[in-house]
Formats: C-alpha cells, structure tokens, sequence
C-alpha cells in the first residue's frame, strides 16, 4: 500500500482537507519534517489555521538514507492520532487531514501570538517575571499532566513548541517526538513543601489568575548521538519501575534530560527534566547547560548543576528540584503542583481564565484572497530538495514570506511586559 493512501485510511473519520479550498496566507516556517503554512478557510464560517505540510519524496528518501526497515509514515500517523484524541484547552485540535499526490499534512488551529520564546525575547531584559513564570509555567504543568494521563509522553517541551492562543492561554504542538507508554497512574508521594519560605499571605488572599514560527525537531533517533566514554562519563544502570519505559534518543540537546543521554530508558520524567530548563530560560533568559558544541552540552548536563543566581526564592527552589539528574529523585507532579511556588493557585481556575497576562490581536490580512505565488506542493517539495548548505537560507525565505502585518504585537495586562513591575491581576 502506499504511504499516502495508508495515512488516508487511517483518518477516515477526521475531516480531508482540499488544497483548492484553502486560501494560503503566508508560509510560518519550516521544520526537520515539514513546512507550516496560515492558510483560511473558505467555508461560510471562514476559519484561519496552521497547516503543515510534509513531503512525501522527502520521507521516502529519509527511509532509503537510514536503512530503516519500518515505516516513516508511521510517526506522522500517530502524531496525527495523538492530536485527534485531544480534549483540552492547552491542546490542539486536529482540524483536518490532508494528502496528494506529494504531499501529506494536518491542520490545527492558528495561534496570532506565535511561541513563549518570541514572547521572551520582547520582555524588558529579555527575561519574565516570577508571576509571568507562574502564569505559564502552570498551564504546561496542567498540559502535562492531561498528556501523562493519555500514556503519552512529550519529549521536546521548550519554548518554541509553546504558542500563544488567540485567549491569551498556551498550546502546545508539535507531538511527532513523542510516545505512547503505559498511562501515567495517579501520584502517591508524599507532597514536600520546600524550605524556602514565602512570604505571609492573609486568608482572604489568593493568587488569583485574572487572567508562529514551525518548531525544530531537535535530536531525532536517527540522529548520531555523541557516545558516553566521548563524554568522559559512565553509563549508570538503573533498576526498572513499574512504569514503562522508552529507549529512543530523541529531544532537543539543550533541554534533554540525562537518562535520555545515558540511553538507560526513560518515562515521563522527562517532561519534567524539560520544564525546569524552560524556567531557568525564562527566568534567566538562557538556557542552564548549553556548550559551544553538542559533546559539550551534553556533557554539562550530566555533571554540572544549574546555576542559579540571585537569593533563594521559591521558583528557584523548583527549577532546582526539576533538575534532579536522577529521575527517580525528580520532583513528582503532585510535588510540583504542592511546590510553594504554585501556593494558593487554584489548579481548577487557570484555563477557566478570560484575561490572560498577553493577548494577542487577530490576524490583520491586507490581502484577504489568500498569496497566489504561493503553491503548496511546490514550495514544501522545493525546500525538501535542496541541500544541506542551502537549508538555512531557504528557512529564512520562509519566514520571510510571513508578512509582519501578519503577527501583532498584541494587549498587555497589567504592565506585565516588564518583569520589574507588579502583575495586577495577581493577589500576593
């Protein structure tokens, strides 16, 4: 059977998209797998979303390169399979499925405020505020947990798979590194509040939460990792959990977690390894471990502890607890969502919340009929073909492509852009 007509069969109750009744807006960027365009619909009920776009050939070809005896389509099929059982606000929604005679795709919703790091990157400092941290880091935490509790595990958790909703609330996308294990069972370790002490709160008080670039793939299985004795570190065997447990090389090498490097296994820990580099970045506004190369990094990430500059402070208290390089020391969901840190959030309010701390404007087009140079198939078919040396500059063609009118600037909240102002939709 061919790949296409297998990816097809598997979608028979997801909604086909047509080529013809999409009205291509801009192409966002490109990724290791494929290239996301914005494109409208062209129903009664016009909708703007992101559509990626996969070659064909170039899977085929990626297939033959590695030798590999299994399936590509088979990680877009179950990335495609994972986005369709989604449920919650955080999530995507699979809006359609789309194949021909090149190309294979899937669309989701359009996010105007594209992803957490563009939206570091305009902070005073180039840093967030803890309240910031607080808002957002608890949204993934509550991403993760729905996502654990489906058995799937992340895997490449960093700002750049981070979006900002048209609400002002987080999504996160891009699953095609993730996997299936055995769902997560509900935590029985003891809550441990943390020794730093935060300040008094009266009764009454709360913390009441008033409130598109295409991601890199990162570190795939058919990556070349850099080997242990390179490293200068020993592999550390562990005694196997109850839970299942994966042995692919795959992440991001900046935010991987250790026992992804050792190559003894790993679960949903990692997910939680990831978060604690997302906070340092977002508090620091770098990430803990990077090297001047990848041996480098992933060195540093197996014998250097994060360094966290300033007075002890719950979030840093977290962020250390989160970089626990053992897994089986790692701070556990309910530990996380116990932390002092998260004291006084009410878990239930967070995605019930209409004012978020940024909310971006809609997608302002001057040209409503859609970019007619742009033909979907040609344009993911040419990326694909070019070489390794021109790779770069074809991506920076994509994302030239996306016209800045495109994506606004957005509302604040509260002043919340600068980190040394005082979040007001905050109660401490």
């Amino acid at each position: 059977m061919d790949g296409g007509d297998e990816y097809h069969n598997r979608h028979d109750n997801i909604p086909s998209l047509e080529l013809s009744r999409l009205k291509v807006i801009s192409a966002l960027g490109r990724g290791a797998k494929g290239v996301v365009f914005l494109v409208q619909t062209e129903s009664s009920h016009s909708e703007f979303l992101a559509l990626k776009a996969i070659s064909k050939d170039s899977i085929k070809k990626k297939k033959i390169h590695n030798n590999s005896d299994g399936n590509e389509y088979r990680r877009i099929c179950f990335e495609q399979q994972v986005l369709s059982r989604f449920q919650h606000p955080l999530l995507p929604r699979l809006r359609g499925v789309l194949t021909t005679d090149s190309i294979v795709g899937y669309a989701i919703d359009y996010c105007p405020g594209r992803d957490l790091n563009s939206l570091r990157k305009r902070q005073t400092e180039k840093m967030f505020s803890d309240d910031l941290i607080r808002f957002y880091a608890a949204e993934l935490v509550l991403a993760l947990e729905y996502l654990h509790g489906l058995g799937i595990v992340y895997r490449d958790l960093k700002p750049e798979n981070v979006m900002i909703q048209e609400n002002g609330h987080l999504m996160l996308v891009d699953f095609d590194l993730s996997t299936k294990l055995s769902p997560k069972s509900p935590e029985t370790r003891p809550v441990v509040r943390s020794n730093i002490k935060s300040e008094p709160m009266k009764k009454k008080e709360k913390r009441f939460l008033s409130f598109n670039s295409c991601c890199n793939s990162g570190i795939s299985p058919e990556d070349s990792a850099v080997s242990l004795p390179e490293l200068g570190v020993s592999s550390v065997s562990s005694k196997s959990d109850t839970v299942t447990k994966s042995n692919s090389f795959v992440g991001t090498e900046e935010y991987v977690a250790p026992e992804i490097i050792l190559g003894n296994g790993h679960d949903f820990a990692v997910d939680w390894w990831c978060l604690g580099v997302m906070l340092y970045e977002m508090l620091y506004g770098a990430t803990p471990f990077r090297g001047s190369n990848r041996k480098e990094t992933f060195y540093r990430i197996l014998t250097k502890s994060p360094v966290l500059v300033g007075e002890p402070t719950p979030l840093r208290d977290l962020i250390g607890k989160l970089l626990e390089k053992d897994p089986k020391q790692r701070i556990s969901l309910e530990e996380i969502k116990g932390h002092d840190f998260f004291r006084g959030v009410d878990w239930d309010l967070i995605i019930r919340i209409a004012r978020p701390p940024f909310i971006p404007v809609g997608p302002q087009f001057e040209d409503t009929k859609g970019n007619k140079d742009i033909d979907v198939e040609s344009f993911v078919e040419g990326i694909f073909k070019i070489g390794n040396d021109e790779k770069v500059e074809a991506n920076k063609t994509a994302e030239n492509m996306n016209n800045g009118d495109n994506t606004s600037n957005g509302v604040w909240v509260g002043g919340l852009n600068h980190p040394s102002q005082t979040d007001k939709f905050f109660i401490f």
